[in-house]
């Protein structure tokens, strides 16, 4: 083991597999929820591994690109269709895993602290794997994803002053061209990935620095970890390794068999900036956004401001949070409020993709109201319960 000492004396790698692997010990009071980090982390390498091959064969020109992805790739290139497949169902299953992450960080507190950057690092991944999708998504060419792109970079008409100079650097043209497409590109197989690489690192690091949440929302102390821990490796790994492999399973049937949930059939259709589709909406993940942007259907500039609220609002949820009880098993009022947020957030989901028309706008607006009334109650329920308590303590 020559090798290994020569570069643990440079590198410190024993050091490191110590901190990161070793000698981490996770709670025993988890559940399964706890594994779907683990699963982030495994749907994000299919999805560079996959990119990388559609890469090979992908051409970065309007005149071409919606050829290069249903011909080429789909019909010429061998096992084509079937990494085309992974990628664009690997990108839909990454927000699922991803909101079932942070809503089980939302419930159990994990933003709380002293794991604020812990929730910062998690939240910036999610802004950034946004970003990379909706670059991602216009590179098929198609008539949806062209025209997603041309309503979404349109909002940023609305900023004062530099608003209609900033879509046209955007876009490189008046309009969604060639030039977008090019830089969409770039930023979707260069930049993108290289920064999600960097603050996955640093996300981990945070986690390993302070330990993993629980279920009661208890700290442990540094000395007991030992006894009231398992081992991350190999004890809780091999848990981890049962549950990646019962998700591969689901992932694979939906690769194989239900795909089409992650293919808008419209964008099978290439891009015609001469003819709009009669109802243009974004992939299922981003529809509870959108439809926060639709509902103040009165106002234009109200339903951008809410737009951009509703996306980084969660990201300050350690200072609108000020609970001393920090998971929602204990918090009544919370759990409530909690679970009416994500009945609202699966509600608005599902309105996102119907027209903006008559009552369907108006429970739009109705909502939209809802998203936001969560975050103004939280301050209040942390209110409530920080005097319970202090009642409770003086009672003893």
């Amino acid at each position: 083991m020559k090798f290994i000492d020569w570069l643990d004396e440079r590198l410190a790698i024993r050091q490191l597999m110590k901190v990161m692997l070793l000698e981490y010990y996770v709670p025993k009071n988890i559940n399964f929820l706890w594994s779907f980090g683990v699963l982030i982390m495994l749907v994000l390498i299919i999805l560079i591994v996959s990119g990388i091959f559609l890469l090979m064969y992908y051409k970065p020109d309007a005149n071409l690109a919606f050829d290069s992805v249903n011909k080429t790739i789909m019909m010429d290139v061998e096992f084509g269709w079937l990494f085309r497949h992974v990628h664009a169902v690997g990108a839909s299953i990454m927000f699922l895993v991803l909101f079932i992450h942070m809503g089980r960080g939302i419930y159990y507190g994990s933003f709380k602290p002293p794991r604020e950057l812990v929730w910062l690092t998690g939240y910036f991944l999610f802004i950034l794997m946004a970003a990379t999708a909706f670059t991602g998504y216009l590179l098929p060419w198609g008539q949806m994803s062209y025209w997603a792109a041309q309503t979404i970079t349109t909002l940023f008409e609305k900023i004062p002053v530099i608003g209609p100079d900033l879509v046209i650097w955007i876009r490189g043209n008046y309009i969604v061209a060639d030039a977008t497409l090019t830089r969409f590109f770039a930023l979707h197989v260069v930049f993108l990935p290289l920064l999600l690489i960097f603050v996955t690192v640093v996300h981990l690091y945070a986690v390993r620095i302070v330990g993993s949440n629980n279920e009661d929302g208890i700290e442990i102390p540094k000395e007991e970890k030992k006894k009231k821990g398992i081992p991350f490796w190999p004890v809780f790994m091999s848990k981890e390794f049962f549950v990646m492999s019962v998700f591969l399973i689901f992932f694979f049937w939906l690769v194989f068999y239900k795909f089409d949930f992650a293919m808008d059939p419209i964008n099978f259709t290439p891009a015609n900036y001469l003819q709009t589709p009669p109802h243009i909406y974004p992939e299922w993940y981003f529809l509870a956004f959108y439809e926060v942007l639709r509902g103040f259907f009165f106002s234009q500039n109200l339903g951008l401001i809410a737009f951009v609220l509703s996306m980084l609002l969660p990201m300050f949820l350690p200072w609108i949070d000020k609970s001393p009880i920090k998971s929602g098993n204990h918090r009544p009022l919370f759990k409530i409020a909690f679970w009416i947020f994500v009945l609202d957030f699966i509600f608005l989901t599902v309105l996102g993709k119907l027209p903006p028309t008559g009552l369907y706008g108006w429970l739009g607006f109705v909502g939209s109201l809802v998203f936001f009334a969560f975050f103004i109650a939280l301050p209040i329920i942390s209110r409530i319960e920080r005097k319970e308590l202090e009642r409770g303590g003086n009672k003893q």
